[in-house]
This record gives structure tokens, sequence and C-alpha cells, in this order.
């Protein structure tokens, strides 16, 4: 089996060799390095790869405006950004752009390689919590029971909002009305008590109820 084929952009030039060496040690050849998202752009023009792996902080083009830029030229390469806790509100915008993934930076190397091998493989990791301490770092600091249990249909649509889809794309994926959606989305806040998509999907990644 070939060898994985990895872009990879960040704007620290110590970060990039840092995460070059741990991915060749892992058998992960990086074909494309950039310091920014215009870089990856340009490069990917040029370059095909398996993976693109990205910061999502970078200066001039981020990481989301990379992978919006990606998609919106028909570029559909699995990408998997790299961020930290204090970037939570960013999740959904980046997934919403076509990330398929997240990662934290300090991740162990083991999840890593995890992480790249399911994108790469179709998968789509909505947000970086595949391992219990992974899941730790992303808690939510409400944790405070659901008001009522979830049936099947409001799970469903909360596995849609984790993965940045719109109550019209929700509403096309389960056959539903868009209005029958936003009332599913309401009831879902106030069971959850939380007052936005983003907190309702941390909190309901925190509870396991997605």
């Amino acid at each position: 089996m070939p060898a994985l084929r990895v872009a990879l952009a960040d704007d620290q030039a110590l970060v990039r060799a840092g995460l070059r060496a741990l991915l060749q040690g892992l058998g992960i050849e990086v074909v494309l390095e950039a310091d920014d998202g215009q870089g990856l752009l340009d490069g990917l023009v040029e370059q095909k790869v398996d993976v693109v792996l990205s910061d999502v902080r970078m200066p001039g083009v981020d990481g989301i405006a990379a992978t919006r830029q990606l998609r919106a030229r028909g570029d559909s390469t699995p990408l998997l950004l790299l961020t930290t806790f204090d970037e939570s509100e960013l999740l959904l915008q980046a997934s919403e752009a076509g990330a398929q993934g997240f990662m934290l930076k300090d991740a162990a190397p083991e999840d890593l390689h995890e992480a790249i091998l399911k994108v790469a493989g179709g998968e789509t990791l909505l947000l970086p919590v595949s391992t219990d301490p992974v899941r730790a770092r992303y808690r939510f600091h409400d944790e405070a029971p659901p008001s009522d249990t979830f049936g099947e249909k409001e799970v469903a649509i909360l596995r849609l909002l984790a993965g940045g889809y719109s109550n019209k794309e929700i509403a096309r994926s389960l056959f539903l009305a868009e209005g029958t959606v936003k009332n599913y989305v309401s009831t879902i806040l106030d069971k959850l008590g939380t007052r936005d998509r983003t907190r309702a999907v941390l909190k309901a990644i925190t509870l396991r109820i997605i």
C-alpha cells in the first residue's frame, strides 16, 4: 500500500518541522508545505495529495478561508484542521466551509494518525472527540443534564448540526419541511439549556448524546 501523501500548512516553521517529522515517522509522506492559506491553495493546483492538514489560525488566508476557496473551485481533497480549545466557536464555521475534521495541535501521535487515515478513507470527524482524553479537552462547561430525553430524530438533527449543516440541508437530508427542522432545533436548544447551535453541539458531545 503506497504511503499517504499529505499537504501541510502552518505559519510557524517549527510546528511544520515537528509535524513533518511526526508524519514521516508514521509512514506518511509530506509532499507540499505552505506557511499560509494562499500558499496552500497555490501549491494544490500543481500537487495532488490524499489529505490536507492545515492550521486554523494563519495570517492572510486562514485555514477556514482556504478550505472555503478549495471547495469553491471544486477541490474535494479531505481536509483536517488543527485547532485549539479556545477556537471552539470556529468548529462549525470550518465544517460549513467543507473541512472533514478537527484535531488538537497537541493530540497524541496515534490520534493524529487515526484522524488522517479516517478522513483519507472518506470519514468525517465532526469534532475532535474520538477518544476520551480528547473529549475531556473539549468538555463543555455546563454539564447540567438536559430537561428531557432526545428522540431518534432529534439525535439525527444534532449530528447534522455538528456537521455544520443548515436547516435547509438538514430538511433535505431527513425529508422534512424546513420549518419542522427549525422547530426541532428550537426544542433541542431548550432541552439542552443553550442559546445557540455551537453550544448545543458541544454540550451534546460532552453529555454523550451524540
